[in-house]
This record gives structure tokens, sequence and C-alpha cells, in this order.
């Protein structure tokens, strides 16, 4: 089975409707506008080590786990790095909304879980019929966005300070040149 298909389950997704609410971007969102979302997104099942997202793939859809949890890795030199792990009310995927790249990382779930698919054009659909709420949602997407930033920039930070600087280089250089 693809990590397209999802599990087969006797799942219904009107069973997770309330659980959509639950999703940070969605939650300042009106009533209305929410279930006019939730009607537009595509309800995936997957089991424990299914693979949902595949690094490198292209797909303009970004995803709301709204059951279960997820695992963020992604290959270097032939080995799998942990990145994140996400919990019920996380989405992922988001930067596919904007940009036409390959995805960064492998998502995989670490027990059944179940993501909401929502694609560019359920979002521009979205957006046509409810500007205002779209906006809101927009805004909560943008600000999930620069919170993986700052979060990757301090990791980014974290990992120089242990890097040598050039003055440490230089004056290793000139030791061990003998000046």
């Amino acid at each position: 089975m693809s990590y397209t298909e999802g599990m087969a389950s006797g799942w219904d997704k009107e069973e997770f409707r309330d659980r959509f609410a639950e999703v940070l971007m969605f939650r300042a969102l009106s009533i209305e506008a929410r279930n006019h979302l939730f009607d537009l997104a595509e309800a995936l099942f997957f089991d424990a080590g299914e693979l949902i997202v595949k690094e490198g793939d292209l797909s303009p859809s970004f995803f709301a786990l709204v059951e279960g949890t997820v695992v963020i890795s992604m290959v270097q030199d032939e080995r799998d790095v942990y990145i994140n792990t996400l919990g019920r009310g996380s989405v992922f995927g988001e930067a596919a909304m904007f940009l036409k790249s390959p995805r960064t990382a492998d998502v995989k779930a670490s027990d059944p879980s179940v993501v909401l698919k929502i694609t560019r054009w359920d979002l521009m659909d979205f957006l046509r019929a409810h500007p205002r709420e779209g906006n809101k949602a927009l805004l909560a997407i943008i600000y999930g966005l620069l919170i993986k930033l700052r979060s990757s920039n301090q990791e980014l930070v974290y990992e120089r300070k242990g890097d040598a600087g050039q003055d440490d280089v230089d004056a290793l250089v000139a030791e061990l040149a003998g000046g």
C-alpha cells in the first residue's frame, strides 16, 4: 500500500470534525468556515510505520494531524536522521502551499494516525469563499512557518557555537606552523 492511499478502515471522516477545530490554524475560524474547509479536506488513515510524506516528492498539499503521532526524519549520509515528533492538532507540509519544491523530509505515522489532506486548490477555493476567514488561516500558516524557522535558526546557532571560529583556526595554524 502506498503512503498516498492510507490504510483501509471502517473509520468515517465525520468522526474527526470536532478534532479539526483543535488544530491551531483552524481554531480562530468561524464554525461555518471551518466546516467548509473540513468538507474540502481528504481524510487519510495510516497504520504505525506507514509513510505519509516522502522526502523528495512534489505535492501541493499540507496535512492536519487529527489523531495519532507522526515522526519527521530525513536521510543524510544514507541514514535516517530524526527531526521532530508531532502530535494531534499539529500541521505539517504547509510550505507546499507557497513553494513548488520537493519535500524536505519523510513523515511517518508512529501509531495509527488520521490526517486531513488539504491541497493548494482546496485552500484557494476556501479563500475565495471565505476571504476574511481565509486571511486568518493564512496568518496562522505564516505564524506556524515562522515558529519553525525560528526553531531551526536556534538549532543552527547552537550547532555553530561548537564550531571553531576563524580566529581559532588561525591560532591553530600559527601554532602548528611554529609561529
